[in-house]
């Protein structure tokens, strides 16, 4: 294993002990057994490795990249991506574990410049992975080309919203009411093509 992957692999078992982790540079490097010049060699800030991990960690959680699977429309395509993120939420206990963890980590602890941090690197690379998803539409004329922002927010929203809904007791199907959202939240995406066609 080289240096740069044993370093990802310390910081990965240490936001693994606690989500909230401030991966430092010396607790990192000594924990993958390397100086902490060579860690910063590989990752020259504390930002670098954070997002760096953060990338990797998606990329387990979610691999594969449906928005390029060109067998399938456009609109099929988005629906499995936003699918793919609420995947690993599969049961309601999932659910409840993982807003728990959220809830220990970010929301009831002060919030600290490590807190902040932390939760903007996780919220940075959802942002990084949506925008990736609508670049693709784009460059292939489904969606304008230009600034996503409007609508990588409103469907990071959307994703957290029908996250919590997994977690809260529920009197009708969670899969059918999340279905009909998903559905709803990317004709509404995919509107914005139509809508600058009428201008």
């Amino acid at each position: 294993m080289d240096t740069r992957e044993k370093i990802l692999q310390a910081a990965a078992e240490m936001i693994a002990e606690d989500i909230a982790a401030k991966l430092s540079v010396r607790a990192v490097a000594a924990r993958a057994g390397v100086s902490t010049g060579s860690l910063r060699f590989h990752f020259p800030t504390q930002r670098a490795l954070q997002d760096s991990l953060l990338a990797r960690i998606y990329e387990h959680l979610l691999p594969g990249d449906p928005i390029r699977d060109r067998t399938l429309p456009p609109r099929e395509r988005l629906l499995n991506c936003l699918r793919q993120v609420l995947a690993p939420l599969a049961t309601s206990e999932d659910a409840r574990t993982a807003w728990g963890a959220t809830y220990r980590a970010f929301i009831e602890p002060e919030p600290t410049e490590e807190v902040r941090a932390a939760y903007l690197g996780h919220e940075r690379e959802a942002e990084r992975r949506v925008e990736h998803w609508l670049t693709v539409l784009a460059e292939e004329g489904v969606l304008p080309p230009g600034d996503h922002t409007r609508n990588v927010r409103f469907l990071l929203t959307v994703l957290n919203g029908l996250s919590v809904e997994r977690a809260l007791p529920t009197s009708e199907s969670v899969l059918i009411a999340e279905t009909e959202t998903l559905n709803a939240a990317v004709d509404y995406v995919l509107s914005a093509k139509r809508d600058e066609g009428d201008r």
